[in-house]
């Protein structure tokens, strides 16, 4: 099954390989068949590294007259305490940047440390946004194209404010929000 989703893969590319040929390329990497491979899923990584992990992403916001607000939050998936960084019509790389060291700041007073940062492949996110995190001791981990699921804890967050919250107000502006 695996492999015949990456020979329609390659087909999309243009390229032309068997199932076979592909099976051989797995097997001289020492990969087997996708479930039977050793390693740690994300679960399990995610279920081990709770308490260390730091979680940032954006969710927008509709004002009452047609705006469309972003909202920068990052969020503690051990305590599942979360940080609203800020909000903004128009988020820029170097908006996220300071929002980023800002948040850094208030991190480097608390006597817990995080490991790592996951986000997803937003083009916000910058070199520069991760440098201010690799400068704090964080490793940044991108989330794969297309899979919310990855950063699932951050993404249920989203979910319930919308429901619990915005669903049931009418926002004005970002002073408002």
């Amino acid at each position: 099954m695996g492999y015949q989703r990456i020979v329609g893969e390659l087909k999309g590319l243009g390229l032309v390989v068997s199932a076979t040929t592909v099976r051989t390329w797995l097997w001289t990497e020492g990969l087997g068949p996708a479930g039977t491979r050793q390693g740690m899923t994300w679960r399990e990584f995610v279920r081990a590294h709770r308490r260390s992990l730091l979680a940032v992403d954006f969710f927008t916001v509709e004002t009452m007259w047609l705006q469309r607000l972003y909202v920068l939050f990052f969020m503690e998936l051990g305590s599942r305490s979360v940080h609203v960084a800020g909000c903004t019509p128009n988020p820029s790389a170097p908006w996220v940047i300071q929002q980023a060291r800002q948040l850094t700041w208030t991190l480097a007073e608390r006597p817990e440390s995080f490991r790592f940062l996951i986000r997803d492949r937003d083009q916000k996110f910058t070199d520069a946004f991760d440098d201010v995190f690799r400068s704090s001791g964080l490793e940044n981990i991108r989330t794969l194209f297309r899979t919310p699921q990855a950063n699932g804890v951050a993404e249920r967050f989203v979910r319930t404010v919308r429901s619990e919250c915005l669903d049931w107000l009418l926002i004005l502006n970002d002073q408002h929000l």
